[in-house]
């Protein structure tokens, strides 16, 4: 089963991105994902359900520890054409 996860992490910060986001974002870069496309306003990612399930455990505790009060996300199951299913 292939996933693709969406996330944010709260509270912004327009001038520079906040510690949050970084380790974030360095965490979804640095895991075994096929896609990842890192924004300013929000990031996503596709694998295998469990490289996407091990890289969001990472990304929710260490994000949270570096001071996000809130992190967003979304995971959809992908279908064989990559587009989320239902």
């Amino acid at each position: 089963m292939r996933l693709r996860v969406e996330f944010t992490t709260e509270p912004f910060d327009l001038d520079e991105a906040p510690a949050h986001a970084v380790v974030a974002r360095d965490v979804i870069q640095g895991a075994e994902l096929d896609a990842v496309d890192v924004g300013p306003f929000g990031n996503t990612a596709e694998g295998g359900a469990d490289e996407v399930l091990t890289a969001v455990d990472a990304l929710l505790r260490k994000a949270l520890e570096a001071g996000a009060t809130r992190v967003s996300l979304q995971v959809n199951v992908l279908g064989e054409s990559g587009e989320a299913v239902g």
